[in-house]
C-alpha cells in the first residue's frame, strides 16, 4: 500500500474508534434518563388505538 492510502486509513480507524470511546465515556458519566414522567408522544390511550 502506498503511504498516503495507509495514513488515510490510520486515521480513519482512529477516528471511527474515538467516536466509539467518546460515546462510551459519555453515557457512563450522563447515563439516560429512566425516571420521565408520563404523557410523552409514546403514551397512546387505549381508545386512541
Amino acid at each position: 500500500m502506498a503511504t498516503d492510502a495507509l495514513v488515510l486509513m490510520i486515521v480513519s480507524i482512529a477516528l471511527l474508534w474515538g467516536g466509539l470511546a467518546a460515546s462510551v465515556v459519555f453515557l457512563a458519566r450522563r447515563p439516560e434518563r429512566v425516571d420521565m414522567p408520563a404523557g410523552g408522544e409514546d403514551d397512546v390511550e387505549p381508545h386512541e388505538i
